[in-house]
């Protein structure tokens, strides 16, 4: 290969890595944002699968790998060192069969996390205690899901007749997250009142409140996020996927004597 194909190849690699570089942090960030999100329905995903929060830890883990293989792949086209540039395709190889691996686990396990997603809804809405501080974080991130998504219940509000604390008043409150009055949403959490008296007995019928469930909003809240995720990992695949290509001609074309040769005495 000339010289000039080699400086082609070498600045292209560069070019790469770079938004290597830049999509590893992207993939780290994601991370981050589903440990550190308390407040949104990121938090009773991690309630209701494990898995979520390990997924975390990976991403986290694949992200910082990803941002060191991309400065070491930088550092290996620049300066033409032939064992960087195999150590980096020989990493490139590892992260990518690990990326098509976490994404058929994801996949295969989609209909797993929506079974433990339903149960542990159902526990949350039959344990709600507004007075409960130690599931304040859990009970706040589905009060916001409820509000966001204008829904009630996984299901239907009906199963809000199920929360001791609304049987014990025989159903003459109803949770303020629901409501479909201005009002009681801003406050936005906890139980609110019934304003009119009911003759009989009081069921989720009578509240002011949305009648279908969050479980269809939910289910395409985890698809677009899931997409965009996904989807920021196929395109450092398929980068890492050139990386590799261009790494591995670089590395069989520049010359070893560039490297082993010593002065003449």
């Amino acid at each position: 290969m000339g010289s000039g194909c080699l400086k082609v190849t070498k600045y292209f690699l560069f070019l790469f890595n770079l938004l290597f570089l830049i999509l590893g942090a992207v993939i780290l960030g994601f991370g981050i944002w589903i440990l550190a999100d308390k407040t949104s329905f990121i938090a009773v995903l991690q309630t209701s699968s494990p898995s979520l929060t390990t997924g975390a830890y990976i991403l986290i883990g694949v992200g910082a790998l990803t941002m060191l293989m991309g400065f070491l792949g930088c550092l290996g086209a620049v300066n033409e060192i032939r064992c960087l540039l195999g150590l980096y395709f020989t990493c490139l190889l590892i992260i990518l069969l690990a990326q098509i691996a976490a994404a058929l686990v994801i996949y295969f396990q989609k209909d797993t996390l929506k079974g433990e997603l339903s149960n542990v809804v159902s526990v949350l809405i039959e344990d709600y205690d507004p007075a409960d501080e130690d599931e304040r974080n859990l009970r706040d991130a589905w009060d916001y899901v409820q509000t966001q998504l204008a829904c009630c219940g996984w299901n239907g509000a009906k199963e809000w007749e199920n929360n001791e604390i609304l049987k014990n008043k025989s159903n003459t409150e109803y949770p303020c997250s629901c409501s479909n009055r201005s009002k009681d949403l801003v406050e936005g959490r906890g139980f609110c009142s019934l304003e009119d008296s009911v003759n009989g007995t009081v069921t989720s019928a009578d509240w002011p409140v949305h009648e279908q469930g969050c479980m269809n909003g939910v289910e395409q809240w985890l698809k677009d996020n899931l997409g965009v995720i996904l989807g920021v990992c196929t395109g450092v695949a398929i980068i890492e996927l050139l990386g590799m290509i261009l790494s591995i001609s670089l590395c069989k074309n520049i010359h070893s004597e560039d490297y082993t040769k010593v002065p003449k005495s």
